[in-house]
């Protein structure tokens, strides 16, 4: 949808005015999404893959992005999400990240959680409790 938005200004019904304030935040949280993104793949090294699946040696990290924070791919995610809705000025194309991501964080983050329960245990429980699950102190 943003694409199409960009490439077409379709839908046009759903668009607003451009507001120079907003597309400045937007750029901001954009380069914001773009450096934890980074972090967190310097962080996780071997350890990341794009499916729900536990490794052979596989780590527990908790260093670097992932000291106050579980999920910092999905902080990166949100954070693009976002930049997105105050990037295109239009109610649809805009918030069409937020509507996406969120169907995708919400279906899988329990079931990741658990599949780490299960491999580190206790040592997961106590990195639970010390951390946030997406942004530090919040949630």
């Amino acid at each position: 949808m943003p694409l199409v938005y960009i490439c077409t200004g379709i839908p046009r019904f759903a668009a607003y005015s451009f507001q120079p304030l907003f597309a400045w935040l937007g750029l901001f949280v954009a380069i914001a999404a773009l450096g934890v993104f980074h972090l967190t793949h310097r962080a996780l090294g071997r350890n990341w893959s794009i499916s729900l699946d536990v490794r052979e040696n596989h780590e527990l990290v908790t260093e670097g992005v992932y000291r106050r924070v579980r999920h910092p791919m999905y902080s990166a995610f949100w954070l693009w999400a976002i930049a997105q809705a105050l990037l295109l000025p239009n109610w649809i194309a805009g918030f069409a990240g937020l509507a996406g991501f969120g169907i995708l964080f919400f279906g899988r983050v329990a079931r990741e959680e658990q599949m780490m329960l299960e491999t580190f245990g206790d040592s997961y429980r106590a990195y639970m409790a010390r951390t946030g699950r997406v942004f530090p102190f919040i949630f």
